[in-house]
């Protein structure tokens, strides 16, 4: 069984925003995080979760994901995701990260636990700290489908 917790964080709505995440298998722990220069907080709510699983090195894992993000997880929970899939994601964003996230689920078996943000839970006040430092790095990258899709983008 595999633990996962995460969050995403981003100052302003769009603007600087990262992702935190924790890893937690038996005596394995790992954590991970990077920052990107425009993008929302639910893109590195989502972005988080997708990293997450994309991260397991072996298929077929009983994963539990624990994230205060309701965007997240009724999107899933609710199988809201589906429908907007028939739709074509019409009128709906963050299209590139659902398709991402729709293919890496069918590989693991995933229950979601929403925890409540900034209460004192140790391992989400920790990836929100690894969010936080992640967005306010130097050097950070590029959300190209979403610079791209506000019309803003500068590769420079």
């Amino acid at each position: 069984m595999v633990e996962i917790f995460t969050d995403g964080a981003s100052s302003g709505n769009p603007g600087p925003g990262g992702y935190g995440v924790i890893l937690r298998s038996g005596k394995h722990y790992k954590e991970l995080s990077a920052g990107y220069r425009k993008t929302t907080n639910n893109r590195m709510e989502l972005l988080a979760v997708i990293t997450a699983l994309e991260a397991l090195k072996n298929p077929d894992q009983q994963v539990t994901i624990y994230s205060d993000s309701k965007y997240v997880i009724d999107a899933i929970e609710k199988r809201w995701v589906h429908g907007w899939m028939a739709k074509g994601f019409k009128d709906k964003k963050n299209k590139d990260l659902w398709l991402r996230y729709l293919a890496i689920s069918k590989i693991h078996h995933i229950k979601f636990v929403w925890v409540r943000g900034h209460a004192g839970h140790p391992e989400n006040e920790r990836c929100d700290e690894l969010a936080v430092a992640a967005a306010k790095q130097k050097d950070l990258l590029i959300d190209s489908v979403f610079e791209m899709e506000s019309g803003k983008v500068n590769l420079l």
